[in-house]
């Protein structure tokens, strides 16, 4: 074959095959350009709307993003005119053996779908759950991201998560603040009862609208024990939970309503 005759295949390769390549690349990156585009585009858009629920919002346009992106390279390869028949067989043999790998990530998979469907949280809420609580980040497919209060990052995996009992703080609105107080026998339980009441009942945090209990929950081996039940917004749970333990603690100091420590009364019995 003369040199001739070579280049001669060489030029008609290129004019076949080179060409669609180039084409090919062409299309790969203005179609990605574009999707990612239409992604930020919807993302924004829905971001603006109010009833859109940021949860969901978020994971159909991730699973959207790669399904297309999927789209675009298989049309690729079907138009290299590239036989798929023995990457097909590949890809069914990889998969069976990724698929018997990969058995617990199906099952986070399958988890995260129910989470999506049956939302027991979304995002922003505060959660309790596999013995991690924090405010939820992100729920994505696989895994749930919480942040904890001092700020650590725990993935969450969704198949565990699914199917365990969740405590969600935040879904009410509204929480009740339940708080014990200890006092001596000798001390006045009416009065002491009285100045948590007068507390309460002037602090801005706390729900005047909603029904307060306060009474005697206990007699205790060395006090009385009063409980204060009152209700507050789940995001001021805390500041009235610490407002009232530092208020009563003052409030019975400046009263002289003892708080007792625990006692106990040593008898000696001589033979």
């Amino acid at each position: 074959m003369s040199f001739e005759e070579i280049w001669q295949k060489i030029q008609a390769w290129g004019l076949n095959v080179g060409i669609k390549i180039i084409v090919s690349i062409v299309i790969l990156i203005v179609a990605f350009t574009l999707i990612n585009v239409l992604v930020k585009t919807l993302k924004k858009r829905l971001s603006k709307n109010p009833k859109a629920d940021k949860t969901l919002t978020k994971t159909i346009l991730y699973v959207l993003r790669i399904v297309l992106k999927i789209l675009v390279v298989v049309g690729i390869i079907g138009y290299l005119g590239i036989d798929t028949t023995g990457i097909s067989a590949l890809i069914a043999s990889a998969g069976v053996a990724v698929g018997l790998a990969v058995n617990g990530t199906l099952s986070n998979f399958a988890g995260g779908v129910v989470i999506l469907v049956t939302r027991p949280f979304k995002e922003d809420d505060y959660i309790s759950a596999l013995g991690h609580e924090g405010t939820v980040e992100a729920i994505r497919i696989i895994h749930t991201i919480i942040k904890t209060p001092d700020n650590k990052t725990v993935y969450l995996p969704n198949g565990e998560l699914s199917s365990s009992a969740i405590t969600n703080y935040t879904e009410k609105g509204t929480r009740r603040v339940d708080l014990k107080f200890y006092i001596s026998y000798k001390a006045d339980y009416k009065k002491a009862e009285d100045v948590i009441k007068n507390i309460c009942t002037s602090y801005e945090y706390i729900l005047q609208d909603k029904p307060m209990d306060f009474g005697i929950a206990e007699h205790g081996e060395s006090s009385i024990v009063l409980f204060c039940k009152v209700w507050a917004k789940s995001s001021d749970y805390w500041t009235v939970n610490h407002y009232l333990m530092k208020a009563v603690k003052s409030a019975f100091d400046e009263q002289g309503i003892e708080i007792p420590y625990n006692q106990l009364d040593v008898h000696i019995k001589n033979d």
